[in-house]
């Protein structure tokens, strides 16, 4: 972010927030400066941020367990809330204006004006159960008001069912009724009736076991039992527990509440199934809740074996706790992992990403090979995904788990013209908390993968991969991040020859170099020459057709007529100067620059800048940003060319001089000189743009497009070569290019000037051709002009015009030279000092500057000295 732009946000900011500070106090802290090295938020920083910040709570027990729940549930900006939360508290002032703010709006006069706190401290209106609210109710009021607005912004099922509908209208999910809350007996899991159990007080020991272990077969299948029964669900995804009646033997009792945590892991594992089972939740969550019930099936037959068993009176409860042992760590594994999900709200890649955590971090082998089998089976959806988009370049994702989202909802040629500047960047994107970890080194490989298919399919390309390769996960990432390796070559591959060879990306650019560049000299020449009298009208004076057919010719009569690519030449006349379209591409806002553009006032020179129509997908690189950038860069130099004719016209006029007596022409000799010192300075800074800016880094451009190997390389070399075409014409910084805009106007207020006095040294000529030689005093009368015509002119006579002329020429050039060199200081640019050395060769400003800087200097030290004492 540039200075500028970061200056008026922070002013924006201090405005907003009602405080008078400067915004410079802040800027300073806010840029980056390369000897500070920021805190890296490592275990150990975030761990002390933690402590201080339960130290410091009222109640640290309740900010730990809070803590720890948004832990569980897996939200990815804890770290940095909890690291900005130290920070604040680590901030006394900041502390204590945010407590202040607090106890401000909790006051309850902020809620009355003087006229009316006397009537609010009356009932004011009623509430939900007749009686009135009084002044006391009001907070609790506008804060229920509050989360019910908010709650009415959020999306709703049925609009987020639209959108999807929008997004895939070929995609039908059937709404599926939640029968466990119509027909509650219909699932699995334990009624939500609350029945006590039976007491066991009057039953022997040895029958007690028997009685137990038949409750708990119905209890392990999710059947209350008489003498178990659960308890209700303190939330929808807690633990199950359960009850066991009075009188059981203590031994008996404490056996079998270890076995009844395998019912409880039932429980969560059933719930988890049949509430993931719906369509809203994603095909993840969908595939993993199938694989989950395949356990579920396999723990059945379990149960059935236990009770063949127990019919044959074979077992008793020691022996059940035996049995249970394989199924109980199977079961406990996979409750943790639906109460996880659970409490995460997960689907799609997250949830992916939450089972490979718990797939590398299993020190067992075989609760490795569970969870592995699990994240397998929730993985296909998500694989099948990624596999069309990595060889097919299309995206079917109806319920938005896939890690790039497709915002592209309409066809491409129903949209606006500039739709080729967002879709590289915005059409797809990669959404962070959908990639699985076990994807995360490959997310940027993979949408680009896509991409470049995308854009080859939409060209009315046919995409055959040569090979093809079943993605499935696997602990091994070398199989499937080989196979998207080398589905991203071939797309990048295939789109960068379609670029390059089919639609001649590199012909294109030589073209607009011709033009926007100023690289084909003869027909700026030539346009010039035509069109010049016509841009010298207002903009609202010119006719569009005419400039187009006066472009046209200049295009057919030049050297440019071989270029095969001239067709797509336009003429355009733009609302606004140079330095507003600045502001535009830089975001740079300004109330000072918006109130000045008004595009009536502007000229035809003023406005004028070409125009390129461009095809897809070349406009993916020559998108709207680019080609205003380019625009930019066009409208200066032609502004610069534009103020050196005039004042090669000024010397064309001034021939006429030659025929002055010596004592006549003394007069003119300063104004010839600045003359000439205006003309070098406009000449050496089109030199320096163009021979050593432009030339430059063209050639460095093309000598990085031989090697670049995919299309987000070609982007990233014509914004560079963009970026270093405009920082260093000085196109970047608003204070550089009004100063360069103020020297160039003193130039076309002194070519003015001269055109008001062109009658006058016609005039003169003619006396000295029929005056006599001794007549020189009567030559000079008419030589000298009169300046009752010169509305530009400042003095009353020639010579004090023209001095005026110097001095305002001289300041600007040295106010130029001196942000040069700050700027050249700032940024390490040794390129920018070219220009430098270029208009002030032989240093003749240097040493007009520092008089004026030892008398600034003294006129500091005089003040500091006087405030001192």
């Amino acid at each position: 972010m540039s200075e500028y732009k970061l200056h008026m946000l922070v002013q924006e900011l201090i405005k907003e927030l009602g405080s008078t500070l400067p915004a410079s106090e802040f800027v300073e802290n806010l840029q980056p400066d390369g000897s500070s090295s920021s805190v890296a938020l490592t275990p150990n920083v975030l761990q002390s941020g933690l402590r201080a910040l339960a130290h410091n709570s009222p109640n640290p027990d309740a900010f730990l367990a809070k803590y720890e729940d948004l832990k569980s549930k897996k939200v990815h900006c804890l770290p940095n809330v909890v690291a900005t939360l130290s920070l604040i508290a680590q901030d006394k002032k900041l502390r204590e204006y945010l407590r202040f703010k607090a106890s401000k709006q909790l006051r309850p006069e902020m809620f009355a004006t003087p006229s009316t706190s006397k009537s609010l401290s009356t009932p004011i209106m009623p509430n939900s159960s007749g009686k009135p609210v009084n002044l006391e109710e009001v907070p609790g009021l506008v804060t229920r008001l509050k989360k019910a607005a908010s709650s009415s912004r959020k999306p709703t099922p049925r609009h987020r069912e639209a959108e999807r509908k929008i997004r895939h209208p070929n995609f039908f999910a059937p709404e599926v009724p939640d029968w466990t809350k119509i027909r509650p007996k219909m699932s699995r899991d334990f009624s939500s009736d609350i029945v006590l159990p039976h007491s066991l007080h009057d039953i022997p020991r040895m029958s007690q076991e028997t009685k137990l272990m038949e409750d708990l077969l119905y209890v392990l299948s999710g059947v209350e039992g008489e003498y178990i029964t659960p308890q209700a669900l303190l939330g929808p995804y807690e633990a199950r527990t359960f009850i066991i009646g009075e009188g059981v033997d203590p031994s008996l009792k404490q056996l079998v509440e270890k076995i009844l945590s395998l019912a409880s892991y039932y429980s969560t594992i059933v719930r988890f199934i049949e509430e993931k089972s719906s369509f809203h939740w994603g095909q993840v969550n969908q595939a993993l809740a199938g694989a989950m019930d395949q356990l579920i099936q396999e723990y059945k037959v379990f149960i059935a074996q236990l009770e063949t068993l127990t019919r044959q009176e074979n077992v008793n409860l020691q022996s059940i706790w035996f049995y249970a042992q394989p199924s109980l760590c199977t079961m406990e594994i996979v409750a943790n992992i639906a109460s996880t999900i659970n409490k995460a709200g997960a689907k799609g890649g997250k949830v992916l990403s939450l089972l490979h955590e718990y797939t590398i971090s299993a020190g067992d082998p075989k609760v490795q090979k569970l969870c592995t089998h699990l994240t397998q089976a929730a993985s296909v959806p998500y694989m099948d995904i990624l596999q069309d988009w990595v060889y097919i370049g299309v995206i079917q994702d109806p319920y938005e788990e896939f890690l790039v989202e497709d915002n592209e909802v309409i066809q491409r040629e129903d949209l606006p013209v500039n739709y080729s500047d967002d879709y590289w960047e915005k059409c797809y994107i990669i959404c962070r908390e959908r990639v699985p970890s076990f994807l995360e080194k490959m997310s940027d490989v993979i949408l680009r993968t896509g991409k470049y298919l995308n854009v080859i399919r939409q060209c009315g390309k046919n995409v055959k991969p040569p090979q093809t390769q079943k993605l499935k996960y696997t602990l091994s990432e070398r199989e499937y991040c080989e196979a998207i390796e080398q589905a991203y070559c071939f797309a990048s591959q295939t789109l960068l020859n379609l670029l390059m060879k089919e639609y001649d990306l590199m012909g294109r650019l030589r073209s607009v170099k011709h033009y926007f560049l100023h690289d084909q000299g003869d027909f700026i020449v030539q346009l010039m020459d035509m069109c010049e009298g016509e841009l010298n009208k207002n903009i609202n004076d010119i006719v569009p057709h005419r400039l187009e057919s006066l472009l046209e010719l200049a295009l057919r009569t030049s050297a440019a007529n071989s270029d095969p690519y001239k067709d797509d030449m336009r003429a355009e006349l733009l609302p606004f100067d140079l330095i507003h379209q600045m502001f535009k591409i830089h975001g740079i806002s300004s109330q000072e620059f918006s109130e000045s553009c008004h595009a009536d006032m502007l000229t035809g020179l003023e406005s004028f800048s070409f125009g390129y129509e461009v095809k897809w997908p070349v406009s993916l690189v020559l998108n709207f940003k680019t080609k205003a950038c380019y625009q930019m860069i066009f409208r200066h130099l032609l502004y610069c060319k534009h103020v050196e004719r005039l004042l090669g016209r000024v010397w064309r006029s001034n021939k006429v001089c030659k025929m002055f007596p010596v004592s006549s022409s003394q007069s003119y000799r300063p104004a010839f000189a600045l003359r000439q010192r205006m003309l070098n300075c406009v000449q050496n800074l089109q030199y320096y743009m163009m021979i050593e800016v432009i030339e430059p880094n063209w050639h460095n451009f093309l000598e990085r497009m031989s090697k670049v190997t995919n299309v987000d390389q070609v982007l990233a070399c014509h914004s560079d070569f963009l970026c270093a075409c405009m920082k260093d014409c000085m196109l970047t910084r608003p204070e550089l290019l009004q100063t360069v805009n103020k020297l160039v106007g003193v130039c076309v207020s002194f070519c003015r000037f001269f055109e008001n006095a062109q009658k006058y040294f016609v005039d003169a000529e003619l006396n000295s051709m029929i005056a006599p030689s001794d007549a020189e005093s009567d030559v000079s009368e008419a030589a000298a002009p009169s300046l009752e015509y010169s509305s530009i002119a400042i003095g009353e006579n020639f010579e004090e015009s023209i001095s005026n002329f110097d001095e305002q020429f001289s300041i600007a050039l040295i106010c130029l030279l001196n942000k040069i060199e700050e700027l050249a200081a700032e940024d390490n640019s040794e390129k920018m000092l070219n220009v430098l050395y270029r208009m002030d060769f032989n240093s003749y400003y240097t040493t007009l500057l520092a008089p004026k800087m030892v008398e600034e200097s003294q006129h500091a030290s005089k003040s500091g000295s006087h405030t001192s004492g």
